[in-house]
């Protein structure tokens, strides 16, 4: 796993061993960041379930303005820690060690809001419409923000999440990327 363009392109990012963590493969991740290149730039963005941090960095690296990596997990706060070194991009991110949802009230209390914000869940564990709904209530999603959820094939996700509606969808292998933004 590496970062694949930008300012840390090349960089080489560590991941756990074992089946703890499910990092975006390189060609979903190049994709992803194609579908979203017009929102990358200056934009501000929320890495939610972070796992090795490899999507808000490359984000950072292709030219967001800051982005918030939050992950509960230590071991993968730690691995996230060291790779946000490793690219040298750690006066653009930060990393909380936090549950997402405390995360997203915390972040509407505080009235920020984000350009994208990316959502890689453990697959098929219930998380995403929840999370979604707390987004949502908290209103942390700029209004021409967008949300790319990563899900395993078997886990269906409905076109309408209270005022977010599914925009598109791509499937690669047994992966599907869900794209949310706020209703017009």
């Amino acid at each position: 796993m590496r970062v694949i363009a930008g300012q840390a392109k090349g960089t080489k990012l560590k991941t756990l061993k074992g089946l703890d963590t499910r990092p975006t493969s390189d060609r979903v991740k190049e994709a992803l960041f194609s579908i979203l290149a017009p929102s990358i730039e200056s934009g501000k963005v929320l890495d939610l379930f972070s796992g090795t941090g490899n999507l808000g960095i490359e984000a950072i690296s292709r030219g967001a303005s800051f982005a918030y990596l939050v992950e509960k997990n230590r071991k993968c706060f730690n691995i996230i820690k060291e790779n946000v070194i490793k690219t040298k991009l750690n006066d653009k991110i930060k990393i909380i060690i936090k549950d997402v949802f405390m995360a997203i009230r915390e972040f509407g209390e505080k009235g920020e809001n984000f350009d994208i914000i990316f959502m890689d869940p453990p697959y098929l564990k219930g998380f995403i419409i929840p999370c979604l709904e707390e987004i949502c209530n908290n209103n942390i999603l700029k209004e021409e923000g967008i949300i790319a959820v990563e899900h395993d094939v078997k886990d269906v996700l409905p076109d309408r999440v209270e005022a977010l509606i599914k925009v598109k969808e791509r499937k690669y292998g047994k992966t599907i990327i869900s794209f949310y933004s706020k209703e017009a």
